[in-house]
Protein backbone atom coordinates (compact mmCIF):
# COMPACT_ATOMS: atom_id res chain seq x y z
CA UNK A 1 0.00 0.00 0.00
CA UNK A 2 1.37 3.47 -0.91
CA UNK A 3 -1.74 5.87 -0.30
CA UNK A 4 -2.71 7.36 2.64
CA UNK A 5 -1.09 9.42 5.89
CA UNK A 6 2.95 9.81 5.31
CA UNK A 7 3.67 12.34 7.53
CA UNK A 8 4.93 9.85 10.93
CA UNK A 9 5.78 11.39 14.63
CA UNK A 10 7.58 9.66 17.43
CA UNK A 11 6.01 10.28 20.59
CA UNK A 12 8.06 8.84 23.41
CA UNK A 13 9.14 8.75 26.92
CA UNK A 14 12.89 9.17 26.11
CA UNK A 15 13.50 8.48 22.45
CA UNK A 16 16.88 6.74 23.49
CA UNK A 17 15.59 3.89 22.81
CA UNK A 18 16.38 0.42 20.14
CA UNK A 19 12.72 0.57 18.93
CA UNK A 20 13.05 4.51 18.07
CA UNK A 21 16.33 3.79 16.37
CA UNK A 22 14.98 0.79 14.61
CA UNK A 23 11.71 2.10 13.58
CA UNK A 24 13.39 4.92 12.12
CA UNK A 25 15.95 3.03 10.03
CA UNK A 26 13.28 0.88 8.37
CA UNK A 27 10.87 4.13 7.41
CA UNK A 28 13.83 5.27 5.98
CA UNK A 29 15.33 2.40 4.78
CA UNK A 30 13.95 -0.36 3.20
CA UNK A 31 10.59 1.11 3.56
CA UNK A 32 11.39 4.26 2.06
CA UNK A 33 9.79 3.29 -1.28
CA UNK A 34 6.72 3.55 0.91
CA UNK A 35 6.20 7.48 0.74
CA UNK A 36 6.57 7.68 4.76
CA UNK A 37 8.78 9.77 6.68
CA UNK A 38 9.41 10.67 10.37
CA UNK A 39 8.66 15.00 10.25
CA UNK A 40 8.97 15.48 13.39
CA UNK A 41 9.24 14.20 17.55
CA UNK A 42 8.37 14.58 21.05
CA UNK A 43 9.49 13.19 24.05
CA UNK A 44 8.62 13.38 28.10
CA UNK A 45 12.44 13.86 28.95
CA UNK A 46 12.67 16.50 26.15
CA UNK A 47 16.37 17.15 26.71
CA UNK A 48 17.42 13.69 25.64
CA UNK A 49 14.70 13.84 22.91
CA UNK A 50 16.15 16.79 21.68
CA UNK A 51 19.68 15.17 21.43
CA UNK A 52 18.18 12.07 19.73
CA UNK A 53 16.42 13.96 17.25
CA UNK A 54 19.50 16.48 16.61
CA UNK A 55 21.73 13.01 15.47
CA UNK A 56 19.17 11.85 13.51
CA UNK A 57 18.53 14.90 11.77
CA UNK A 58 14.69 14.62 12.73
CA UNK A 59 12.54 17.91 14.06
CA UNK A 60 12.41 17.98 17.77
CA UNK A 61 9.01 19.77 18.20
CA UNK A 62 8.41 21.27 21.84
CA UNK A 63 4.66 22.41 21.26
CA UNK A 64 2.11 19.21 19.99
CA UNK A 65 0.00 21.71 18.35
CA UNK A 66 2.13 22.74 15.49
CA UNK A 67 3.85 18.98 15.75
CA UNK A 68 0.10 17.57 15.08
CA UNK A 69 0.34 20.29 12.23
CA UNK A 70 3.51 18.46 10.79
CA UNK A 71 2.44 15.12 11.10
CA UNK A 72 -0.72 12.85 9.86
CA UNK A 73 -0.49 10.08 12.29
CA UNK A 74 1.39 8.96 15.27
CA UNK A 75 3.63 6.04 17.13
CA UNK A 76 3.81 5.80 20.72
CA UNK A 77 6.99 4.26 21.44
CA UNK A 78 8.16 3.96 25.24
CA UNK A 79 8.48 0.31 24.45
CA UNK A 80 9.90 -0.10 28.48
CA UNK A 81 7.56 2.50 30.16
CA UNK A 82 3.84 1.26 29.52
CA UNK A 83 3.12 2.83 32.76
CA UNK A 84 3.51 6.24 30.11
CA UNK A 85 1.26 5.03 27.37
CA UNK A 86 -1.95 6.11 29.09
CA UNK A 87 -1.13 9.55 29.52
CA UNK A 88 0.80 9.88 26.24
CA UNK A 89 -2.29 8.46 24.77
CA UNK A 90 -4.26 11.31 26.30
CA UNK A 91 -2.03 13.79 25.12
CA UNK A 92 -2.39 12.66 21.45
CA UNK A 93 -5.16 10.48 20.91
CA UNK A 94 -7.41 13.92 21.02
CA UNK A 95 -5.90 15.02 18.09
CA UNK A 96 -7.97 11.89 16.16
CA UNK A 97 -5.30 10.74 13.82
CA UNK A 98 -4.03 7.12 13.14
CA UNK A 99 -2.05 6.01 16.20
CA UNK A 100 0.12 2.76 16.60
CA UNK A 101 1.01 2.24 20.34
CA UNK A 102 4.52 0.00 21.03
CA UNK A 103 4.26 -3.19 23.03
CA UNK A 104 3.73 -3.46 25.84
CA UNK A 105 0.08 -1.89 24.89
CA UNK A 106 -0.37 -0.93 28.83
CA UNK A 107 0.57 -1.86 32.18
CA UNK A 108 -2.52 -3.77 32.61
CA UNK A 109 -6.37 -4.44 31.51
CA UNK A 110 -8.26 -1.67 32.74
CA UNK A 111 -5.50 1.07 31.19
CA UNK A 112 -5.61 -1.44 28.05
CA UNK A 113 -9.52 -0.65 28.56
CA UNK A 114 -9.01 3.05 28.67
CA UNK A 115 -6.75 3.74 26.13
CA UNK A 116 -9.17 2.10 23.54
CA UNK A 117 -12.44 4.11 25.06
CA UNK A 118 -10.26 7.07 24.93
CA UNK A 119 -9.33 6.64 20.95
CA UNK A 120 -12.73 6.34 20.73
CA UNK A 121 -14.37 8.95 22.05
CA UNK A 122 -11.81 10.96 19.82
CA UNK A 123 -12.54 8.67 16.60
CA UNK A 124 -9.09 7.61 16.46
CA UNK A 125 -8.25 4.20 15.18
CA UNK A 126 -5.49 2.83 17.43
CA UNK A 127 -3.24 -0.44 16.95
CA UNK A 128 -0.99 -2.46 19.00
CA UNK A 129 1.14 -5.27 18.30
CA UNK A 130 4.78 -7.22 19.64
CA UNK A 131 7.09 -8.01 16.49
CA UNK A 132 6.37 -11.08 17.45
CA UNK A 133 2.84 -10.84 15.19
CA UNK A 134 4.88 -10.76 12.03
CA UNK A 135 7.04 -13.82 11.96
CA UNK A 136 7.59 -17.05 9.95
CA UNK A 137 5.21 -18.63 12.51
CA UNK A 138 2.25 -16.77 11.87
CA UNK A 139 3.12 -17.73 8.23
CA UNK A 140 3.00 -21.15 8.34
CA UNK A 141 -0.58 -20.94 10.61
CA UNK A 142 -1.95 -18.96 7.36
CA UNK A 143 -1.25 -22.48 5.39
CA UNK A 144 -3.62 -24.20 7.61
CA UNK A 145 -6.99 -24.55 7.65
CA UNK A 146 -9.13 -23.02 9.60
CA UNK A 147 -9.60 -24.71 13.31
CA UNK A 148 -6.55 -26.93 12.47
CA UNK A 149 -4.45 -25.79 14.93
CA UNK A 150 -4.87 -27.48 18.55
CA UNK A 151 -2.10 -26.47 20.72
CA UNK A 152 0.98 -24.16 20.75
CA UNK A 153 3.94 -24.02 22.35
CA UNK A 154 6.53 -21.20 22.36
CA UNK A 155 9.60 -20.10 23.69
CA UNK A 156 11.21 -16.50 24.09
CA UNK A 157 13.72 -15.20 25.56
CA UNK A 158 14.50 -11.62 27.10
CA UNK A 159 16.30 -9.82 30.31
CA UNK A 160 12.90 -9.77 32.46
CA UNK A 161 9.65 -11.70 32.47
CA UNK A 162 7.43 -8.48 32.92
CA UNK A 163 9.02 -6.88 30.04
CA UNK A 164 9.43 -9.91 27.28
CA UNK A 165 6.67 -12.22 28.20
CA UNK A 166 4.56 -9.93 25.62
CA UNK A 167 6.53 -11.07 22.83
CA UNK A 168 5.45 -14.81 23.11
CA UNK A 169 2.32 -14.20 24.50
CA UNK A 170 1.63 -11.88 21.33
CA UNK A 171 2.67 -14.97 19.00
CA UNK A 172 0.50 -17.42 20.52
CA UNK A 173 -2.33 -15.31 20.52
CA UNK A 174 -1.91 -14.08 17.14
CA UNK A 175 -1.97 -17.87 16.07
CA UNK A 176 -4.57 -19.11 18.26
CA UNK A 177 -7.22 -15.90 19.00
CA UNK A 178 -8.80 -13.69 21.20
CA UNK A 179 -10.46 -16.74 23.00
CA UNK A 180 -8.25 -17.63 25.82
CA UNK A 181 -10.23 -19.50 28.98
CA UNK A 182 -7.78 -19.79 31.55
CA UNK A 183 -4.31 -19.21 32.59
CA UNK A 184 -2.08 -20.93 34.84
CA UNK A 185 1.87 -20.13 35.60
CA UNK A 186 4.47 -22.19 36.30
CA UNK A 187 7.88 -21.42 37.59
CA UNK A 188 9.95 -18.53 38.77
CA UNK A 189 13.14 -16.69 38.49
CA UNK A 190 14.48 -17.20 34.98
CA UNK A 191 12.67 -19.35 33.67
CA UNK A 192 8.95 -19.50 33.55
CA UNK A 193 5.94 -20.99 32.03
CA UNK A 194 2.48 -19.72 31.31
CA UNK A 195 -0.21 -22.66 30.52
CA UNK A 196 -3.18 -20.86 29.16
CA UNK A 197 -6.66 -22.82 27.95
CA UNK A 198 -8.41 -21.87 24.93
CA UNK A 199 -12.20 -22.15 23.23
CA UNK A 200 -12.84 -25.96 21.99
CA UNK A 201 -10.15 -27.58 24.12
CA UNK A 202 -7.28 -26.09 22.70
CA UNK A 203 -4.25 -24.94 24.54
CA UNK A 204 -1.05 -23.56 24.55
CA UNK A 205 2.40 -23.18 26.19
CA UNK A 206 4.62 -20.40 26.80
CA UNK A 207 8.13 -20.52 28.36
CA UNK A 208 10.23 -17.44 29.39
CA UNK A 209 13.38 -17.72 29.78
CA UNK A 210 15.43 -14.71 30.92
CA UNK A 211 18.87 -16.32 31.69
CA UNK A 212 20.80 -17.40 28.62
CA UNK A 213 19.94 -17.04 24.82
CA UNK A 214 16.47 -18.45 23.87
CA UNK A 215 15.61 -17.83 20.64
CA UNK A 216 11.59 -17.04 19.56
CA UNK A 217 10.39 -20.38 18.04
CA UNK A 218 7.35 -22.04 18.48
CA UNK A 219 5.92 -25.93 17.91
CA UNK A 220 2.45 -26.38 15.89
CA UNK A 221 0.29 -29.27 16.45
CA UNK A 222 -2.35 -30.49 14.27
CA UNK A 223 -4.04 -33.89 13.95
CA UNK A 224 -1.84 -34.47 11.36
CA UNK A 225 1.47 -33.75 13.80
CA UNK A 226 3.60 -31.17 14.95
CA UNK A 227 6.18 -28.28 13.10
CA UNK A 228 8.67 -26.38 15.02
CA UNK A 229 9.20 -23.57 13.21
CA UNK A 230 12.37 -20.92 14.42
CA UNK A 231 11.57 -17.25 14.09
CA UNK A 232 13.88 -15.34 11.46
CA UNK A 233 14.53 -12.30 13.84
CA UNK A 234 16.47 -10.53 11.01
CA UNK A 235 13.21 -9.15 9.76
CA UNK A 236 11.27 -8.43 13.26
CA UNK A 237 12.20 -4.78 12.70
CA UNK A 238 11.19 -4.69 9.24
CA UNK A 239 7.88 -6.38 9.25
CA UNK A 240 6.45 -4.73 11.88
CA UNK A 241 7.06 -1.27 10.96
CA UNK A 242 5.51 -2.32 7.77
CA UNK A 243 2.10 -3.61 9.45
CA UNK A 244 2.23 -0.46 11.03
CA UNK A 245 2.61 1.88 7.88
CA UNK A 246 -0.07 -0.52 6.32
CA UNK A 247 -2.22 0.44 9.41
CA UNK A 248 -1.86 3.95 8.48
CA UNK A 249 -2.44 4.24 5.09
CA UNK A 250 -5.71 1.86 5.57
CA UNK A 251 -6.59 4.92 8.57
CA UNK A 252 -8.04 1.50 10.61
CA UNK A 253 -6.87 -0.89 12.59
CA UNK A 254 -6.26 -4.63 11.03
CA UNK A 255 -5.89 -6.15 14.58
CA UNK A 256 -8.92 -6.93 16.27
CA UNK A 257 -8.68 -5.43 19.70
CA UNK A 258 -10.44 -8.59 21.70
CA UNK A 259 -6.38 -9.84 20.77
CA UNK A 260 -5.10 -7.29 22.38
CA UNK A 261 -7.01 -7.61 25.65
CA UNK A 262 -6.78 -10.50 25.93
CA UNK A 263 -2.67 -10.40 25.77
CA UNK A 264 -2.95 -7.92 28.69
CA UNK A 265 -5.71 -10.45 30.39
CA UNK A 266 -3.10 -13.40 30.12
CA UNK A 267 -0.27 -11.22 31.27
CA UNK A 268 -2.71 -9.93 34.42
CA UNK A 269 -3.79 -13.25 35.25
CA UNK A 270 0.13 -14.77 35.09
CA UNK A 271 1.56 -12.23 37.78
CA UNK A 272 -1.35 -13.30 40.04
CA UNK A 273 0.12 -15.39 42.80
CA UNK A 274 -3.36 -17.14 42.69
CA UNK A 275 -1.98 -18.53 39.23
CA UNK A 276 0.67 -20.14 40.80
CA UNK A 277 -2.10 -23.03 42.23
CA UNK A 278 -4.45 -22.87 39.80
CA UNK A 279 -5.86 -21.61 36.30
CA UNK A 280 -7.45 -18.49 36.58
CA UNK A 281 -10.44 -17.97 34.58
CA UNK A 282 -10.67 -15.23 31.94
CA UNK A 283 -14.01 -14.56 31.11
CA UNK A 284 -14.92 -11.65 33.75
CA UNK A 285 -11.84 -10.07 32.67
CA UNK A 286 -12.60 -10.06 29.27
CA UNK A 287 -16.15 -8.86 28.92
CA UNK A 288 -15.93 -6.03 26.61
CA UNK A 289 -17.55 -5.91 23.29
CA UNK A 290 -15.89 -5.68 20.29
CA UNK A 291 -15.41 -2.76 18.71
Amino acid sequence: MTTGSKRIAFIDHDLGNFHAKAFLAAIHGPLASRGFRVAGCWAQRPESGGSWAGARDVPYIEDLRELDRRSDCYVILAPSNPETHLPLCEAILPFGKPTYVDKTFAPDLATAKAIFALADRHGAAVQTSSALRYTTVQAEVAKLAPGALRHVVAWGGGTTFGEYAIHPVELVVSCMGADAVAVMRRGSGTYGQILIDFSDGRTAVINVCTEGQTPFTAALTTAEGTTHVTVDDSRLFVDLPAAVLDFFAAGEAAIDRRESLAIRAILDAAAEPSARAAFVPLATRMAVAAR
